[in-house]
């Protein structure tokens, strides 16, 4: 499987509007509800982080595989093929759905608001799942990219866009918890891709009436 070219731009992300961010999400997620769910065998991608996912274009492809592995039918991780895990995955034990759901989540808040759970910000007691979660949805906008948020939600406070105003904190709400029910330490807690791609369905739908 071909490789991205090196991804040059670590931040560019930041230019990137909501609408383009959901995009990336959703093409992230739905690939990888495939490789999970609806290709035959089970294939694990491993290493699923924006530098895998984003050319310099920032154009969304799920192409490294380096880190792939094929998941039995029965599950038995020993008996899959051997390889050199990245961090994550020595840490949480094993390559698993669940492994690639919480790098997956990681990837949802890292791109909407450009930090990182290495971040210096959460070397004590604070980490990106509280970081985020504390905020919702009374500190929102606090939080959030700022190139993220559409400029009529930033800044308008006319009644008669209160409505579409409403519907973007709701999207931007939506996402960050979605990326939170991916990123959590209990696998049986996390998010399935089937889930995943449903919600961003119903996300992308609410979408459609926002401007940007």
């Amino acid at each position: 499987m071909a490789k991205l070219p090196p991804f040059q731009h670590e931040g560019q992300t930041r230019n990137l509007n909501f609408i383009q961010r959901l995009n990336i999400a959703t093409y992230v997620a739905s690939a990888l509800h495939y490789l999970h769910d609806q290709c035959g065998t089970t294939i694990l991608h491993c290493d699923i982080r924006l530098s895998n996912v984003l050319d310099n274009d920032m154009t969304a492809h799920l192409s490294d595989f380096s880190l792939a592995r094929l998941l039995s039918t029965t599950n038995d991780l020993s008996q899959t093929q051997s390889v050199t895990l990245g961090i994550k995955y020595v840490y949480h034990s094993m390559a698993s759905k669940e492994g690639d759901v919480y790098s997956y989540g990681i990837l949802v808040l890292e791109m909407f608001i450009e930090k990182r759970p290495t971040d210096e910000v959460f070397k004590n007691c604070l980490n990106l799942h509280s970081f985020v979660g504390n905020a919702l949805p009374a500190n929102l906008l606090q939080i959030v990219e700022p190139n993220a948020i559409p400029i009529e939600v930033a800044e308008t406070t006319m009644v008669d866009a209160e409505e579409r105003h409403y519907n973007m904190q709701s999207c931007l709400v939506s996402m960050l918890k979605m990326g939170l029910g991916c990123f959590v330490e209990s696998h049986g807690d996390r998010m399935n891709m089937a889930d995943v791609t449903q919600e961003l369905h119903i996300i992308k739908k609410d979408s459609l009436n926002i401007s940007i």
